[in-house]
């Protein structure tokens, strides 16, 4: 798509849309591709994008009543999908630049591929990323038709598949300090006191409901590993476990726009939000990155991605689902990342892994890894991405596994597809 086109496309949105905020100051450079080296495919694995808290927050948790959505709980907002199409005309010109696709037009038949969980936040997600990426094309977007058909994206739902929760408590647990999670708790002092500040005094039920006394706070839940009953996996709860769902709540009420004194009721700043984002990724520290857990549960959109890296037809294929997913896949890949505004490791709303298969003059291939996703005020503004003044954060992750040279963020194929077969014969034992 040429600049003048995009442009004149989203010149319609942007002013539906546009916020008195000062827009954020251009991105890092794009990395550059490694000299000699050309792409011949990428896979994506990508978080949906805005929506509201999956339930509704629970009586008594806040002193006020909580902001109203759009959509039900669970749904992708509107916003949520111009986001989402804002990254698809990102991967559009990023791509195109580096000779994977002409800069617009259709894809050719089986050179793109889409799918997405069962979830309606998901099939959305992968929807408007098409629209984004390849408008005006018939591009099938493939997805089950129910919940309990969506074993790709939740493996571990499905009977005969739980993970042995003795097992994966073991492996869990050694990731500990010495004082547990207690000890974890004393590092995020400032986190619970922006948290508490923001939801106000608790409700004498709610406290009565958690078996705690009338005044109680948040930090005050008890707080340990325990086992999830229906995954096997163990379940970061208690204060950690609500620090996570209700700042992931504050982080997408300021993602989809609402004014600052709607968000967190305006007792938050964006830099508060952006602190207390450290609760998300602990919790996928213990419940998602342990390899007995990851790989796993990883599993089964690993083969499917390796099945489209193996596919000669396909250039380009995305699979849209969840933050679990992709935590699963970076403990399987040991893969780290750090965007701006988030706190390393975390997963922001469209954000994604990508997997790179390159080739150079003598056929060798290579696989690199990264990460792309928009900064957080990138998306509450719905800045258009370019590759110059705004581009998407793209960042190279180093790869553990497979890397053996001096650039840790590239492997020989077959040195990656040797240790992900290792990780999957893993994972098929008990």
């Amino acid at each position: 798509m040429g600049k003048s086109m995009m442009h004149t496309m989203l010149r319609p949105l942007l002013a539906a849309t546009a916020l008195c905020l000062p827009l954020t100051a251009a991105a890092v450079e794009l990395p550059a591709q490694p000299a000699g080296l050309s792409l011949e495919k990428v896979v994506m694995f990508t978080r949906h994008g805005i929506r509201p808290p999956t339930k509704e927050p629970a009586a008594g948790l806040a002193a006020q009543a909580w902001p109203t959505w759009s959509v039900p709980y669970g749904n992708l907002t509107d916003r949520g999908a111009q986001g989402v199409v804002l990254l698809g005309r990102f991967d559009r010109q990023f791509f195109a630049t580096r000779g994977l696709f002409p800069a617009d037009g259709c894809p050719a038949d089986g050179q793109y591929k889409v799918e997405a969980s069962a979830k309606e936040r998901a099939i959305r997600t992968a929807k408007s990323m098409v629209e984004g990426f390849a408008p005006s094309c018939k591009v099938t977007v493939t997805y089950p038709t129910t919940a309990d058909e969506d074993s790709v994206f939740h493996p571990l739902t499905v009977p005969g598949n739980r993970l042995d929760p003795v097992k994966a408590m073991a492996a869990s647990s050694v990731k500990l300090p010495p004082g547990g999670l207690k000890q974890e708790m004393a590092g995020f002092e400032t986190e619970f006191a922006l948290l508490q500040k923001a939801l106000g005094p608790q409700g004498d039920e709610w406290c009565a409901k958690k078996k705690l006394q009338a005044g109680c706070k948040i930090a005050d839940l008890h707080t340990a590993l325990e086992p999830d009953e229906e995954e096997g996996r163990p379940d970061v709860g208690g204060a950690f476990g609500q620090g996570s769902t209700i700042s992931q709540t504050f982080l997408l009420e300021y993602l989809e726009g609402k004014p600052m004194e709607q968000v967190a009721w305006g007792r938050a700043s964006r830099d508060d939000i952006e602190r207390m984002l450290n609760f998300h990724p602990l919790k996928f520290k213990y419940e998602n990155r342990p390899s007995y857990i990851s790989d796993r549960a990883a599993a089964p959109i690993m083969r499917r991605l390796l099945s489209y890296l193996q596919d000669g037809q396909v250039k380009l294929a995305l699979m849209a689902g969840h933050d679990t997913n992709i935590a699963d896949l970076a403990g399987m890949l040991d893969l780290h990342w750090r965007i701006d505004s988030y706190p390393a490791d975390d997963t922001p709303p469209g954000g994604a892994i990508g997997i790179e298969m390159l080739h150079d003059q003598q056929g060798q291939r290579f696989i690199r890894a990264f990460y792309r996703a928009q900064t957080m005020d990138q998306l509450r503004n719905l800045e258009p991405l370019d590759l110059k003044t705004s581009p998407a954060v793209v960042t190279y992750m180093a790869l553990p596994l497979c890397s053996k040279g001096p650039d840790k963020t590239t492997c020989r194929a077959e040195d990656f597809f040797a240790a992900i077969d290792a990780k999957l014969k893993a994972a098929s034992q008990p």
